[in-house]
């Protein structure tokens, strides 16, 4: 089972720059998409058409946030949300095959003011919550999406003087502490080992890409057995659909 997870930065603007296309060729049997910022009616194409079955989480708000997930096997149940007040702001889509759950996941960024900090914050408590719930499930899970934080120092380029910027505090590096103890595998990190240069989120002030000064902020978070499953791990930069990059694992489910 090929999962494939990508923050769009807006569906229609990536369809734009060729996604819909790459998606089709990517023979990803699970797609999850992040911040689609559109509801379904407004996002194109047909996704029967392409091989998909397409679920759908947009935000309240329009053109905000929202989460996607395209399966070629239709799930066996779905669960939008969290039972959260934040619930309206679309950010956790689950989708069960099986024993099998993917769920995919849109952090809240902190970086725009303190106040937007303090939701995010107060978003990761509860979603670990919720994340500790659903471990109690005994189910096989992958959560896939942009968590907009960098776990180590080698997870973005410039980490020294990140340090006290939202995505990289210790608050927030800890908390994904607290979320690997749940019972959970940084899956990519374990399959590429201890090495730099993997990022996945690039600046679009300067050459930020061009140069590779970038984060690593989308995972594949995994319970043990699916975990050792994993093989075939890829961030594919050839094309640029959004500011992130697809992150791509395979499994052998």
């Amino acid at each position: 089972m090929r999962i494939l997870t990508l923050n769009l930065n807006g569906i229609r603007s990536a369809t734009a720059k060729g996604v819909i296309s790459w998606l089709a060729a990517s023979r990803a049997d699970v797609v999850c998409l992040q911040e689609v910022r559109a509801f379904p009616e407004q996002a194109p194409p047909d996704w029967g058409e392409l091989g998909y079955h397409a679920e759908w989480y947009p935000a309240e708000r329009p053109g905000y946030s929202g989460v996607a997930l395209l399966s070629k096997t239709k799930p066996k149940r779905v669960r939008r949300g969290m039972d959260s007040a934040f619930d309206g702001e679309g950010r956790v889509l689950q989708a069960d095959f099986g024993d099998l759950s993917v769920v995919s996941t849109y952090i809240p960024s902190g970086t725009s003011s303190p106040e937007r900090l303090a939701i995010k914050l107060k978003f990761m408590d509860e979603f670990l919550l919720h994340c500790r719930r659903l471990r109690k499930s005994k189910r096989e899970l992958v959560f896939c999406g942009d968590f907009n934080i960098a776990h180590q120092k080698i997870d973005l380029k410039n980490w020294r003087s990140n340090q006290k910027n939202s995505g990289f505090l210790p608050e927030e590096r800890a908390w994904l502490d607290a979320f690997l103890g749940v019972g959970f595998h940084d899956t990519f990190r374990q399959l590429v080992g201890p090495e730099a240069a993997h990022y996945s989120w690039w600046s679009n002030r300067g050459r930020a890409r061009e140069n590779n000064v970038g984060w690593r902020l989308d995972y594949h978070f995994t319970t043990p057995a699916l975990n050792q499953t994993a093989h075939s791990p890829m961030i594919y930069r050839d094309r640029i659909f959004s500011d992130h990059a697809p992150v791509v694992i395979d499994y052998d489910v």
